[in-house]
């Protein structure tokens, strides 16, 4: 482990414009959590001890997210987009204030790996005053390069319309991470200066800086998969791509099996459990935790927190789940339980062993432990006003095609006989029958089809 802290400077003041959107590029979503929350993830993830985020003006959307994810986060303004350099001079009183390591880096690039900062960490500590982090590119082409010394030295990050025909065939390129000594970082960021075509202060030109001031700059090297910067649209799905096909490669590496990978959506926080197998068409929303040896079954949609609820949804060990099921937030299924196709829990638990197996809307209510909840049943949770609980004891059975008005209770062991509408308490083994008499009119329906063929042929007449 690093001995020196860590000041993370996540730069996340562009406008996105290529984005066609009203919100901030950095608050884009992959995998359920926004751009600027997976980098912060990941800083702590690499032992930030301090995080400085930098965002444009009227950007308190940003900053709000910033502190949702990091509370400790400092905000600072960029007045002006002038350039990565000048983004880092935003954060001035964050970097004077740390003794120890900073790295810089991008809020809308949500794939690095806590691995690689903490090697930038590492090389630090051991061998470089500036790190930069590098990927072989497969095509170079408008990426910056690393310029490299016979000595391994890197001497300079080129870009590439300013690279002679030798370095454009350098394969090395910026990732667009960098780490400093802090020591020296802000002699470097005030050395920068703007003379190029655009008037702009850019932050690749400490490398050449720190050169010139004989101190030590080298590359290290990831992956090319962690360097998609998101400008636009598509490249958010690349990303998301990406993202998921990870997840999933560690969800078979911890002991899931996923019968059609490519099928199955995570969320960034979806935790799955050993033996769990998963099969095709499975999406997971946020905050679901799936225990060991659950099996879902195709076309499921599991839904922890949404727009209006931040309730998480639970399937403890054995339950098994699907086809075509779906779990909203708040659904805790308890061990052996059976969800079964077309069956919609929320806000609910479904105690041990409980059963719920075709075509059933459980909501805002209790199953105990054993029950069996019928085809059909419905758990009438909303008065047009309020929600209301429904409580099914242990052993109940709720028979098929029941509608269950809450606020109501069934008794442990009670039985309430199909087609019936319960709006009183069951009381424990007892059976609840809730139907009009049965009526039979002898001949009623041939009279009825005889005056209804006299009546269609009058009409043809």
């Amino acid at each position: 482990m690093t001995s020196q802290s860590l000041l993370a400077i996540v730069l996340g003041a562009g406008k996105g414009t290529r984005m066609k959107s009203a919100r901030p590029k950095v608050l884009h979503e992959v995998a359920g959590l926004s751009m600027l929350g997976h980098v912060l993830r990941t800083v702590q993830m690499a032992g930030a001890g301090r995080i400085a985020v930098v965002v444009g003006p009227d950007m308190e959307a940003v900053a709000a997210e910033a502190r949702r994810h990091a509370a400790a986060a400092e905000v600072s303004v960029q007045p002006q987009q002038l350039g990565t350099g000048d983004a880092v001079k935003a954060a001035r009183a964050s970097i004077a204030a740390h003794n120890g390591h900073v790295i810089v880096l991008f809020a809308d690039s949500p794939l690095f790996r806590p691995e690689t900062l903490t090697a930038v960490r590492r090389m630090l500590d051991e061998t470089a005053d500036v790190a930069v982090v590098g990927f072989e590119a497969a095509d170079p082409t408008n990426y910056g390069r690393l310029v490299q010394g016979a000595d391994g030295q890197l001497e300079a990050i080129r870009e590439h319309k300013d690279a002679t025909e030798a370095e454009r065939g350098i394969t090395l390129c910026n990732a667009g991470v960098m780490g400093f000594r802090s020591a020296r970082f802000l002699e470097i960021v005030d050395a920068i200066g703007n003379d190029n075509a655009n008037r702009e202060y850019y932050l690749t030109d400490a490398v050449a800086i720190a050169r010139s001031k004989g101190l030590a700059a080298r590359a290290i090297v990831c992956a090319e998969d962690e360097v998609l910067g998101v400008n636009s649209r598509d490249q958010l799905a690349e990303a998301e791509a990406i993202w998921q096909r990870r997840r999933r490669h560690q969800a078979m590496v911890d002991g899931a099996t996923l019968i059609a990978p490519e099928t199955v959506w995570f969320s960034y926080d979806t935790s799955v459990g050993r033996d769990v197998t998963i099969e095709p068409n499975v999406f997971f929303g946020r905050g679901v935790a799936v225990e060991d040896r659950v099996l879902i079954k195709a076309n499921t949609h599991i839904d922890g927190a949404d727009a209006k609820s931040q309730l998480g949804v639970r399937l403890a060990a054995g339950a098994e789940i699907g086809p075509f099921a779906r779990l909203r937030p708040g659904a805790n299924i308890g061990a052996g339980v059976h969800i079964g196709n077309f069956v919609e829990v929320k806000n609910a638990t479904m105690e041990a062993g409980s059963k719920a197996n075709h075509l059933s809307y459980i909501g805002d209510g209790r199953v105990g432990a054993g029950a069996n909840i019928g085809a059909g049943t419905i758990f009438c949770n909303y008065d047009g006003f309020f929600k209301h609980f429904t409580d099914i004891g242990a052993g109940a059975f709720v028979g098929s095609n029941t509608s269950l008005v809450a606020p109501v209770k069934i008794g442990a062991g009670a039985f309430v006989a199909s087609g019936s509408v319960i709006t009183r308490d069951v009381t424990a083994d007892a059976l609840a029958i809730e139907r009009a008499k049965q009526e039979e009119r002898l001949g009623w329906a041939a009279k009825f089809r005889s005056m209804m063929q006299r009546r269609k042929a009058e009409r043809k007449a």
